[in-house]
């Protein structure tokens, strides 16, 4: 595979406060990656350094390998409740994701409306379509946002916990959708469920303050141990909870 774009030695932080340090990382094309690491270590921050949206304290990343663009870029951020508040319908929401594509008189053109309803169709969102996105489920509103972040047809596509609110119905869907996707765009992923995505996706970048990247998608707990990240141990019992081992 040929590199898709490139993280030189990145430093990045919000104000005063250094979140990821020195980070560098070669992301190929057509790579599946999981994002895993513990809360606050810096998966949001990386995927805001690579979208433009925060800038780094020092080194750069740099899309010429791969001759990407920004609007090449699809985003996926984390969903909360006020996002489905607006009184707007599934096709709206897709039709969104191709802001860059409106002519010049500032609508949508014939072209950027088709290409929604094959979106919509390839995600079986069509029955849906002139639907509010507050009568939709977990499971259907996700598949609504993925949507809207692949309208644009990106090379590279970044979700942030894209799967928190899908249940259970919907999960193995909703992950065989993204493996579709995958054929045709760089993937990277930010989840805390490593043994469900460790099924899906071709390799793992371990975000802790730092970066690891494991070129392969079973990853042990000696490996995460090495690379300084919490191991997640599921227990069976009364109360469902989770362990995390204590990272160096």
């Amino acid at each position: 595979m040929s590199v898709l774009f490139t993280i030189d030695n990145v430093t990045a932080g919000y104000e005063e406060k250094v979140v990821l340090k020195e980070i560098t990382m070669a992301v190929e094309e057509n790579d599946f990656i999981g994002i895993i690491g513990p809360n606050g270590g810096g998966k949001t921050t990386l995927l805001r350094v690579i979208l433009g949206l925060l800038k780094p304290l020092s080194g750069k990343v740099d899309f010429n390998p791969g001759n990407l663009t920004i609007n090449q870029i699809g985003y996926m951020p984390q969903v909360a409740q006020g996002d489905i508040l607006f009184p707007v319908t599934v096709e709206d929401v897709v039709l969104s994701g191709m802001m860059h594509g409106m002519g010049a008189t500032g609508r949508m053109r014939r072209k950027e409306k088709t290409h929604a309803r094959e979106v919509m169709d390839e995600l079986g969102l069509t029955p849906l379509a002139h639907q509010a996105l507050n009568e939709l489920s977990g499971g259907q509103l996700q598949r609504v946002y993925l949507a809207r972040a692949v309208s644009g047809s990106p090379r590279l596509l970044l979700l942030d916990e894209p799967a928190t609110f899908v249940d259970s119905s919907f999960e193995a869907d909703f992950y065989e959708k993204l493996r579709l996707l995958n054929n045709r765009m760089t993937i990277m992923m930010v989840s805390h469920d490593i043994g469900t995505i460790s099924t899906w996706v071709k390799s793992f970048a371990c975000v802790n303050g730092s970066l690891f990247y494991h070129p392969h998608s079973k990853i042990t707990d000696e490996d995460l141990r090495l690379y300084g990240c919490p191991i997640q141990l599921v227990t069976h019992g009364d109360v469902p909870h989770i362990v995390l081992h204590k990272h160096s």
